[in-house]
């Protein structure tokens, strides 16, 4: 172990690791300058650090140097840019300024190092330390995309060596990561760093799933390859006769896609088919087009193995938006199972994995300009509106980071690259902010329709403007893009403000009536009553005279839907105010607070989860000081741990006496006589469960339905869940998520 050496030892382990370094990465023996450079920076950073450790005990600087190997080797960036990696915590954390790097090391270095300082001095109580960080690496990362490639660096090295920080900071660091720097990853290219990304972040989001899920895989693995290995050997003999230089790999789902792929279809593990996958890297020959010979690997493929009609995915003739190229498909395998088929070149397999940097690296300087340009521009212009919110700007970013895309063409034959979803209207807005705020309608394939049609991919679009046309609020409510957003929202920024305020004083005026005043409860009865999301929609709704007050004593009559019966036991673990991961910290103490029928006011279930005793569950401190309890997996507590990290606490269920909780159970399987009666004989003779409703539907010979119960916790749910698998004819049950609809049922 690194931390039982001496400092000594220590240090000179790390000079051996920078030598492996510079021996290991292809662009560092090309002057012996760059070498200099290098050892310089590292006996700087060594020096500026010395005396400083990382919570797992070791010197600080194997920090540094394990983010500038993983630039060189795992990202292939050069000697400036592991000059800065080594250098990148100095100006923050020691007394070594920006002006000394310029002097030392030139302006380049300094740049980057600046990029990826964080931000110091007071904030407004009311903004967020991180989204503000963010927006400012992002403004370096417009001037040198190597800030951000950095940044992700020093992320995968932090969430590696996530261990040794204390357990609420796991939670909002991997938080963070899945939210914001996993799809970064993934928009830059970094297929490898973007699926170790995920894979770390639910690791610590949720350990038991991950190493349930880890070990399962790891069991079938010999299965995997074997099967693989018997689908490939024809392909392998057609391939040989035609004297292609290839390599075939099995490439297995990662855990974090199988994890979401069993979310998204409420699936097990054992129903999730597409695990493992065949991957078919060739040697390109110089006389053809690699286009021409992906088609060619594509038709021996295809020769042997019936394809898929549906699933032939062509991102030859049409990059992804992150620069990927390859041919997939999905054909029968040997064993009656589909397995999907990979074809690349070594330049689209090198691409693929490391994204951006051999991006440029195969790019001629001629070239047009690619979706990665596109994309740093469109970023660009959402930085130019410096007066935006910064969560509002860390939102809109994120809707930038899509996964899914569409491609829409131009009347003149120019492709765009937008997201799943995407409108006439964001349409108008990708081409041009003016031609955004004139558009009236668009042609999609010569077909008139109007703004808020959603396009599909293959659609081509001529927008219709009028002079006449200006923007409308109403457009929020169907855009998709975050361009469009920040475009329409900066032409009512001021009209916006004024309504916030008159909206605020109407309700200020009417809970004055009934001798109350404004606080959090009443806020979050009335964005439920009006299914809205922030307390400045209420208020601008009402300034504008969208919504009304004329039913308020019924928004202020909501009760919960849970049964409250006495009491129920969490442990909040405290958050603290430390904003440096990687300083020494001490675990805060825990405090048990016990929520009975007088102080439950100060607690509430999020209403977007509606977690349960026994479900891993995160507390959010809002405004008003209360904790808002959210399940662990839920989009908003995952947004809320990226962007308000302190006020997050993690949370445990101690124990819980008497509450009973709603839960839906939705039941499927093959109908047979008296298969519901025995359903709900089961379901009645626990005494943790009480029914509320029974629905089921019976239709050629197959059943399903949901049951709706009162339940204490988990454990109770699994165990009857248990049970009720074991009747004869249930093919599937699972717990369902609750909605709005279905409370009120």
């Amino acid at each position: 172990m690194l931390q039982d050496l001496s400092v000594q030892e220590q240090e000179e382990c790390a000079r051996k690791k920078v030598q492996e370094l510079i021996d290991s990465c292809p662009r560092c023996n090309q002057s012996p300058d760059d070498i200099r450079q290098i050892r310089k920076a590292f006996e700087l950073a060594n020096d500026a650090h010395r005396g400083m450790r990382r919570k797992s005990g070791e010197l600080y600087i194997f920090h540094p140097v394990a983010v500038a190997t993983v630039a060189a080797v795992e990202i292939g960036l050069g000697p400036t840019s592991i000059a800065a990696a080594l250098l990148h915590d100095v100006v923050e954390d020691t007394d070594i300024t920006l002006q000394d790097l310029e002097k030392l090391f030139g302006p380049k270095v300094a740049s980057i190092v600046d990029g990826l300082t964080k931000l110091e001095g007071v904030f407004d109580q009311n903004a967020s330390l991180q989204a503000e960080n963010f927006r400012k690496l992002l403004v370096s990362m417009i001037e040198d995309v190597r800030v951000i490639l950095l940044k992700l660096a020093d992320r995968l090295h932090n969430m590696r060596t996530l261990d040794s920080m204390p357990e609420h900071k796991r939670y909002r660091i991997a938080a963070e990561t899945l939210y914001i720097y996993a799809p970064v990853a993934h928009r830059l290219g970094l297929f490898a760093i973007k699926t170790e990304l995920e894979d770390l972040s639910l690791k610590y989001e949720h350990p038991q799933i991950y190493a349930s899920l880890s070990a399962k895989l790891l069991s079938n693995q010999d299965e995997y390859e074997r099967s693989i290995s018997l689908m490939a050997k024809p392909i392998r003999e057609q391939l040989d006769a035609a004297g292609v230089q290839y390599e075939i790999k099995a490439r297995t789902k990662s855990v974090y896609s199988i994890w979401r792929k069993m979310q998204a279809k409420q699936v097990p593990f054992e129903e999730i088919y597409d695990i493992s996958a065949m991957r078919i890297v060739f040697k390109p020959k110089s006389e053809l087009s690699e286009k021409t010979q992906c088609w060619a690997i594509y038709s021996v493929v295809t020769d042997l193995y019936k394809p898929k009609p549906d699933r032939l995915r062509d991102w030859i003739s049409v990059p992804k938006a992150n620069g990927y190229e390859a041919l997939h498909t999905t054909v029968m395998g040997p064993e009656g199972r589909w397995v999907e088929v990979q074809i690349r070149s070594e330049r689209m397999d090198e691409i693929a994995e490391r994204g951006f940097a051999a991006h440029w690296k195969y790019k001629a300087s001629e070239a047009k300009e690619s979706e990665i340009d596109n994309w740093l521009n469109s970023i660009r212009e959402m930085l130019e509106n410096h007066d935006s919110d910064s969560l509002e700007f860390l939102d809109n970013f994120k809707l930038n980071l899509f996964a899914s895309e569409i491609m829409v063409f131009t009347p003149h034959g120019e492709v765009k690259v937008m997201p799943v979803g995407s409108t006439a209207l964001d349409f108008a807005f990708e081409i041009h902010t003016k031609l955004g705020y004139h558009c009236i309608g668009a042609k999609v394939n010569y077909k008139l329709e109007p703004l808020s049609h959603e396009l599909r991919s293959g659609d081509q679009v001529e927008i219709i403007t009028s002079d006449k046309q200006t923007p409308k609020y109403e457009w929020l409510d169907f855009v998709a893009t975050a361009k469009a957003k920040t475009c329409i929202r900066e032409a009512f920024k001021e009209e916006r403000k004024q309504y916030i305020q008159q909206g605020e004083q109407l309700l200020n005026e009417q809970l004055q009536l009934k001798h109350l005043s404004i606080n959090n409860r009443i806020l979050k009865k009335l964005m439920k009553y009006f299914h809205l999301e922030t307390r400045e929609d209420i208020y601008f709704q009402l300034g504008k005279g969208m919504i009304k007050l004329d039913n308020m004593e019924k928004i202020l009559a909501q009760k919960s839907t849970n049964k409250w019966v006495k009491y129920w036991r969490l442990t909040f673990g405290g958050a603290d105010d430390d904003a440096d991961d990687d300083a020494d910290t001490v675990r805060p103490k825990v405090k048990n607070v016990v929520l009975t029928d007088d102080n439950l006011t100060d607690y509430v279930i999020a209403e977007c989860c509606n977690p349960i005793p026994g479900d891993d569950v995160v507390a959010y401190r809002d405004d008003s000081g209360k904790l808002v309890l959210h399940s662990r997996k839920c989009p908003t507590a995952i947004r809320l741990m990226a962007s308000r990290g302190d006020r997050i606490i993690s949370t445990q269920w101690v124990s819980h006496k008497i509450l009973s909780y709603l839960v839906i159970l939705s039941i499927s399987g093959i109908d047979r006589q008296g298969i519901v009666s025995e359903l709900t004989k089961i379901i009645s003779l626990e005494q943790n469960v009480n029914m509320r409703s029974v629905h089921f539907e019976s239709h050629d010979g197959v059943f399903d339905g949901n049951i709706y119960l009162y339940i204490h916790n988990t454990a109770d749910l699994n165990m009857l869940i248990d049970k009720i698998s074991k009747v004869k004819g249930v093919h599937n049950v699972l717990r369902k998520e609750r909605t709005e609809t279905d409370n009120k049922a």
